[in-house]
């Protein structure tokens, strides 16, 4: 039977890839015509990748759902990140789920993916943001994953200054100062600049039609996935050297697109919501201490 890294490492070389900004709308045209499976023949392909290894059951595993991460992938474009990579990384989160799902858990494979598919996204985001950069201090990081969202439930899709109210609101809401709002609105709509806008009032063409073709070379490309995945590890292996309540502190405030609040995890582990906050700050500077003596150490 094939590990896990292999299963990987022989799919990918089989999987349709967004190499990129050009091929983007030929990989999302043909990731459409894998077919959708039944609910049997899930089962059928996930038992035939466990018991015998198939590893042609594992690519029509991932080729099935690469709509999914693609869609969850999208959703993540206000970051103002690389959409060719954050769907890289939601394919890479889809192949975990892929080769870690289980059958008995009594949920389809879409369902389990969509976590693994979000962390993947998530692990990504930390790392290009910078964990010095944006995770000083834990109301920055509930305001980055946060404050996006709440800003398209109010109904506000430009970016621009927030009104005052509105700033006295969401402070409010995520228990954070006004100004750290004010701070992390700029920050986020400094690199989100939308190409579906026109060009100007007169010149109906978007911005998306100016933009110049400047394809990437296909080895820069793989050479920059490796140095993200290498860095992803690095994040993973850190991670472990926190104890257990820590990596669930961690994990469930700072690496998930929904975190858990306060008072969540104060009822999980029968401690005040303050003293979370304490241990979520002092595993939070540990964790990026360990990171950075890694990546020295690499270097």
């Amino acid at each position: 039977m094939s590990t896990g890294s292999e299963l990987i490492l022989k799919t990918t070389s089989n999987l349709p890839a967004v190499i990129d900004e050009k091929s983007l709308v030929s990989y999302l045209e043909r990731i459409k015509k894998f077919p959708v499976l039944s609910e049997e023949q899930e089962k059928e392909l996930v038992t035939d990748l466990q018991k015998n290894g198939n590893l042609q059951a594992a690519q029509i595993l991932i080729t099935s759902h690469l709509r999914l991460a693609a869609k969850i992938a999208f959703s993540y474009r206000s970051y103002g990140l690389p959409l060719l990579d954050i769907i890289s990384e939601a394919n890479i989160g889809l192949m975990q789920a892929v080769k870690k799902f289980d059958l008995n858990k009594g949920v389809r494979l879409a369902t389990y993916a969509i976590w693994w598919i979000k962390a993947a996204i998530n692990d990504y985001i930390l790392r290009s943001w910078s964990l010095v950069k944006i995770g000083t201090r834990a109301a920055q990081k509930k305001l980055f994953y946060n404050l996006q969202r709440i800003k398209a439930r109010l109904g506000i899709l430009e970016n621009k200054e927030l009104a005052p109210d509105v700033v006295k609101n969401i402070a409010s809401e995520l228990m954070v100062e006004e100004k750290d709002v004010k701070e992390m609105n700029r920050r986020l709509c400094g690199g989100d600049a939308s190409l579906n806008v026109a060009v100007s009032d007169e010149d109906e063409d978007e911005r998306i039609d100016l933009l110049v073709d400047k394809t990437q070379n296909i080895e820069e490309n793989l050479a920059r996935r490796q140095e993200a995945h290498a860095k992803s590890e690095i994040l993973a292996t850190c991670l472990l050297k926190l104890d257990e309540r820590e990596q669930y502190i961690i994990k469930h405030r700072m690496l998930t697109d929904t975190p858990d609040t306060l008072a969540d995890i104060s009822s999980k582990f029968n401690i005040s919501r303050e003293r979370v906050r304490q241990i979520e700050k002092k595993a939070f500077e540990k964790l990026q201490s360990l990171v950075l003596v890694a990546i020295k150490a690499q270097k």
